[in-house]
C-alpha cells in the first residue's frame, strides 16, 4: 500500500503507528506541503482534496488518517479486534475519542499554536483556554480506566498520542496539572507502536518550527 504523508503531521503519525500495531508494511511517499507538492496534478488524481494522510490500496484510495486507521485494523487486524473491538458499547467508546480528538483536542491545539508556528503569528491565550478545557475533558476520560477510551490500547490511544505528543515536545504545553493524562502520556509515549517514528516526526517539527 502506498501512503502518503509527511512526519510532523499528527495524525500522518497515528496511521504509523496503526500500521505498525496491525502488522503491515506501508510503501511511505513523503509529500512536502510547504513546496506544494500536494498540489500536483498526479496527486490529485489520486485525492481531490489534495491532503494527507493519503492511502492507496490497489484501486482504492482513502484519505483523513481516522477512517485510515478504522480501516487497517478492519482489514489486517482480523486476529486480534482489541485495537477496535466489535463490541457495538467498545466501538462506540472509541469513535467518541477518535472524534474528541479530531474535533475538541486537536483542533484546539491547532487553532493554538498553528497560527505561530505557520504563520508567525503571536499565541492567542482565549485559544490557549479551549486547549486547557479539552485537557481537562481528557483527564476525566482516565480517571476511570488506564487507556482513553477503555482498559486496553485502542485506536484512540494512538490517535491522542501523536496530538498529545505534539503539543508537549513541540509546542512545549505544560500538562503537569492534569495528573492522569501526564501519567498516561509517560507510560506510552515511548512504548506506544511506531514510538520511533513519532519521536522522528517530532524532532522534524521541531525543526521546522526552529526555521
Amino acid at each position: 500500500m502506498d501512503f502518503y504523508y509527511m512526519p510532523l503531521s499528527p495524525p500522518c503519525r497515528s496511521v504509523l503507528m496503526t500500521a505498525k500495531a496491525v502488522g503491515v508494511e506501508l510503501n511511505k511517499k513523503y509529500l512536502n506541503l510547504m513546496a506544494g507538492e500536494h498540489m500536483k496534478p498526479e496527486f490529485l488524481k489520486i485525492n481531490p482534496q489534495h491532503c494527507v494522510p493519503t492511502l492507496v490500496d490497489g484501486d482504492f484510495a482513502l484519505w483523513e488518517s481516522r477512517p485510515i486507521m478504522i480501516y487497517l485494523v478492519e482489514k489486517y487486524g482480523k486476529k486480534d479486534d482489541s485495537l477496535y473491538p466489535c463490541c457495538p458499547k467498545k466501538r462506540a467508546v472509541i469513535n467518541q475519542r477518535l472524534y474528541f480528538d479530531m474535533g475538541t483536542l486537536y483542533k484546539s491545539f491547532a487553532e493554538y499554536y498553528y497560527p505561530k508556528s505557520f504563520y508567525g503569528k503571536p499565541l492567542d491565550e482565549e485559544a490557549f483556554k479551549k486547549l486547557e478545557s479539552a485537557f481537562e475533558f481528557l483527564n476525566t476520560f482516565l480517571s476511570g480506566s488506564k487507556y482513553v477510551a477503555g482498559d486496553s490500547m485502542t485506536l484512540a490511544d494512538f490517535a491522542i498520542m501523536a496530538s498529545l505528543s505534539t503539543m508537549v515536545e513541540v509546542a512545549n504545553v505544560d500538562i503537569s496539572k492534569y495528573e492522569k493524562v501526564a501519567k498516561w502520556y509517560n507510560c506510552l509515549k515511548d512504548t506506544v507502536p511506531a514510538a520511533d517514528e513519532n519521536w522522528e516526526g517530532i524532532e522534524e517539527f521541531k525543526k521546522f518550527v526552529n526555521k
